[in-house]
This record gives structure tokens, C-alpha cells and sequence, in this order.
């Protein structure tokens, strides 16, 4: 029965609660927070179970970040890309679209933690027969305390029991996030599942449902995906279209309106790892009470978590404590506070501060960049190359670059002139030389790049295609 689902897991989202270490160009999906692997790469492994083959509908500029999880948690499929975001309604509407009619769709979200696979496959299992029978199947949890930061599901009437005994309930209701006092009644009342945000539906039920309820947006999704423009595993929809699409979540356009709306109880631990909270919750605690996530150390301390994956964070007599270590930016706050980090991403961008969105190593799709310092006329960076991958053909008019192989072999071409550059050998690119890096090896390249000049911007590139030809119109941000 597990080849009758697809499963699609949306990879939208900000995640502001969880910075520094979730921004714009690295959202939390994608940045490694369990075991050193990322809640994408641990929600594919996990669909894995149900199905090999895994649609993603991520952003255009997270395309690639996608893709590398999708090779680390070895399964394949194909990548929707939305040039803008809509919300979850329009990015389901479109797969739904592009799919067989009678295809089963699992939608997931890529930023939950569910650490037990195999319990989560059997329970999506349970809920094909009411999938079948022309029902959305939604999937809750339940509740271990009054949780505030979550919406509910409330049970109804047991289904139709030839769909079987484990078949689920119809939805009585769904409740928004619920004050403290509420969420406690919830909570005594029983019957009350927090909403997982994870649906189980038909194809051409979900059609039916989003003509009845929301025919705006699956009309601009017709529009957006009449004409597909495929590139490898990458579909482009129409972006005008797109763009013109109401922005709005499946719960709000469709579910709180249908009729035929089950849901199936699942009793395993489950988290959206919405706040540092949450994420300190994922760790063990210490006789004191204290989380420790990489290189952190707690003296005197108590209650305190400390996220540190790159140097030694102490926290020396601190209690109640959140601590937040990265590269580039450094968070400290109470336990209280965790709810608020969004303001702090607000106050920052206010201030034009760059690690309010960017992280200090910026991925490429050849691998990516590392800016370790910068000053008057100079910026040093780490390049990691990707094995068989190589930047583009380019030149400088304000800047030389010397760049030392510390890992790998590199093949460079320097005005027309090809040599292999080997671990402790080093290369000088000058000013106005036309020139590319490319991995020859096997393995990861890496590579120590000094820029000098008296502009270092990053708009000081001249693209070149494959022919030598100048692409003219055209800058990126580039290593």
C-alpha cells in the first residue's frame, strides 16, 4: 500500500524564532540542528519509509540547499520551485495540479522532529482507507501539556467503521492557538489533538475542495502551471501567475470550511521545533538541569541551554538561560524571552545589520563560501567546491585574488591557460584575467582566496558562458 502515497514536503518558511542560526538564506529546515543533520535531511529519511520518491516545493533561492539534502538522505524526486511565497494552500494546490488524479499526497512540513520513524509510517498508514474514501486526513498529536503554542484538532464522531478500526475520527473543529487558560481546558477536556499541519488526501479531492472553497487560488495555480519549464529535477512555474495568487494556509482557505476532514491521534513524540525551547527540549538535561548542544560547558549553572557548535561557549553561574553561539552573532536570553527572538530579527533589519538574514558562509550551487575577514582593501574567504563542480567563467576589474589549496586538487583556468593546483600550492589570479575554478578530484576542494584591490563589491564581476561570450545584464553575488 506505501507505493499509492507521494510524498511532498513543504519547504517554505523563515523560521525568525530560531535565529541566529535560522535566517532568510539558511531557514531552520536546512541547518544542521540533530546529530548534525538538518530536520529536512531527518523529515526525507523519515519519508523514506512510505516512499523513495519525495516532491519538495521549496523557494527558488533555497533550490540547491534542497537538493543537497535530498542527495544526504538518498532519496529522489523532483523540486517545485516557487518564485515567490504564497503560503501553504497555493504550493499544495500546485502539486495537486501536476499529479495523477487519483494519486495519494502526503503533505509534510520539512522543519518537524519526529524521532521515531517507523511509528509515524505506520500511523499515516492508517489513515489511507478515509484518504480513499474522499476525505482529507489530517494527523494529530496528542498533547502531553497546554501547550499555547500550538493549534488543535478536536475529535469527532468515530468514521465509517468499514474503513477499519484505526481509520480516525471526523474533525469536530479545529481551534486556533489557545490562550494559557484554554489551553489547560483543552487539555482536562481530552479529545483535543494538537494540529501536526501533516495531510493525507487524494489529488482530485483536494482539487474539489479548493474549487469549493478557495477557487482564486487554484485558479492562479491553473495558470501558473499550464506551461511547466523543467530543468533537471527543478519545475519552474509561470512567476507572474504565481505572484497574482492569494496568499493564504491550507487551514484558513479550505480545511476550517470542509466537511469531510478526518483525523488519526498519533502517539509518538513530536515536535515543530518552533522556538529554542523547543530545541532545548530535544536534548538530555544534566543533574541541573542543563542542555548541552556541541562544544558548551555549564559551571555553577542551572536550567541553562547552550547551542555551540563551532568554540567552547562556559556558562558560569547562569540560570534560566538560552545561549545561542554561531560565527557571526551571539544570542543570550531568559528561558521567558524565547517567543520574542522574531523582534530581535525585526530590530536588526531596522538597523541594517546583515546577520539579521545572512549567515557568514553563504552556499553556492558549485558548494559554498566562507567570509572569515575582511578589511581596507582586502577580504579572505574559504572556498568549498563540490566534487566535479566548478564556478563560472568570470574577471574582476577592480580586484586579484591568490588562492592557496589547503584540501583537494584544483584545475584553474587563468587567461586561456590550464593547471592543476595541488594541496599547499597556490595560484595569483590578477586583475582582468578571465579565469575559473574547478574541482579535478574526488573529494570536497577547499581553498583559501585573499582578495586585494580598491573595490571589493561584489558586483565587480564580468560573467562569461561556456563559448567565452560576455553575459551582458547580469550580476550575482558571487565568492
Amino acid at each position: 500500500m506505501t507505493h499509492q502515497i507521494q510524498p511532498v514536503v513543504l519547504c517554505g518558511g523563515s523560521g525568525t524564532r530560531l535565529w541566529p542560526l535560522s535566517r532568510k538564506t539558511l531557514p531552520k529546515q536546512f541547518a544542521p540542528l540533530i546529530g548534525n543533520k538538518s530536520l529536512l535531511v531527518l523529515t526525507l529519511e523519515r519519508l523514506r519509509l512510505l516512499n523513495p520518491n519525495v516532491t519538495c516545493v521549496a523557494a527558488e533561492e533555497h533550490r540547491f540547499l534542497v537538493q543537497e539534502a535530498i542527495d544526504d538522505a538518498k532519496v529522489s524526486g523532483k523540486q517545485l520551485l516557487e518564485p515567490v511565497a504564497r503560503n501553504t494552500a497555493a504550493a499544495m494546490a500546485a502539486v495537486a495540479l501536476l499529479a495523477d488524479p487519483e494519486q495519494l499526497l502526503l503533505f509534510a512540513p520539512a522543519d518537524h522532529h519526529i524521532p521515531d520513524p517507523e511509528r509515524f509510517a505506520a500511523t499515516v498508514l492508517k489513515g489511507v482507507p478515509a484518504a480513499l474514501a474522499g476525505h482529507v486526513v489530517a494527523f494529530g498529536v496528542e498533547p502531553s501539556f497546554p501547550s499555547t503554542a500550538y493549534g488543535y484538532i478536536r475529535q469527532g464522531e468515530r468514521l465509517d467503521a468499514a474503513l477499519g478500526d484505526d481509520a480516525g475520527h471526523a474533525v469536530a473543529a479545529f481551534i486556533e492557538k489557545p490562550a494559557a487558560e484554554r489551553a489547560e481546558q483543552l487539555l482536562l477536556e481530552g479529545g483535543n489533538l494538537w494540529n501536526a499541519g501533516i495531510l493525507l488526501v487524494q489529488a482530485k479531492v483536494l482539487i474539489a475542495a479548493l474549487q469549493a472553497h478557495a477557487d482564486d487560488i487554484l485558479d492562479s495555480c491553473r495558470l501558473a502551471t499550464a506551461d511547466m519549464q523543467p530543468d533537471g529535477d527543478f519545475l519552474r512555474m509561470d512567476s507572474a501567475a504565481f505572484a497574482r495568487c492569494r496568499s493564504q494556509s491550507i487551514d484558513y482557505a479550505v480545511l476550517e470550511k470542509c466537511e469531510r476532514v478526518a483525523v488519526i491521534p498519533f502517539q509518538g513524540r513530536w515536535s515543530d521545533v518552533g522556538s529554542w525551547n523547543a530545541v532545548a527540549d530535544l536534548h538530555g538535561a544534566d543533574a541541573d538541569g542543563n542542555q548541552i548542544s556541541g562544544q558548551g560547558y555549564a559551571m555553577g549553572a542551572s536550567n541553562t541551554f547552550i547551542h555551540a557548535p563551532c568554540r567552547p561557549v562556559v556558562a558560569l553561574g547562569t540560570k534560566d538561560l538560552l545561549v545561542v553561539d554561531t560565527p557571526d552573532a551571539l544570542l543570550v536570553m531568559h528561558r521567558d524571552c524565547a517567543e520574542q527572538v522574531k523582534d530581535v530579527v525585526t530590530l536588526l533589519t531596522t538597523q541594517g545589520q546583515s546577520q539579521a538574514t545572512q549567515h557568514r558562509r553563504i552556499p553556492r550551487p558549485w558548494g559554498a563560501y566562507d567570509s572569515i575577514d575582511a578589511g581596507d582593501r582586502f577580504a579572505v574567504k574559504r572556498l568549498t567546491v563540490k566534487p566535479g563542480a566548478r564556478l563560472a567563467l568570470r574577471m574582476h576589474h577592480h580586484r586579484a585574488e591568490h588562492w592557496v589549496v589547503v584540501k583537494g586538487t584544483a584545475r584553474v583556468l587563468c587567461d586561456d591557460k590550464a593547471q592543476l593546483v595541488k594541496e599547499n600550492e597556490s595560484i595569483y589570479i590578477p586583475v582582468g584575467a578571465v579565469y575559473r575554478l574547478e574541482n579535478a578530484g574526488k573529494t570536497s576542494l577547499e581553498v583559501i582566496e585573499v582578495q586585494t584591490g580598491g573595490y571589493l563589491g561584489d558586483d565587480d564581476i564580468v560573467r562569461f558562458d561556456e563559448g567565452g561570450t560576455q553575459v551582458l545584464g547580469e550580476t550575482r553575488k558571487l565568492a
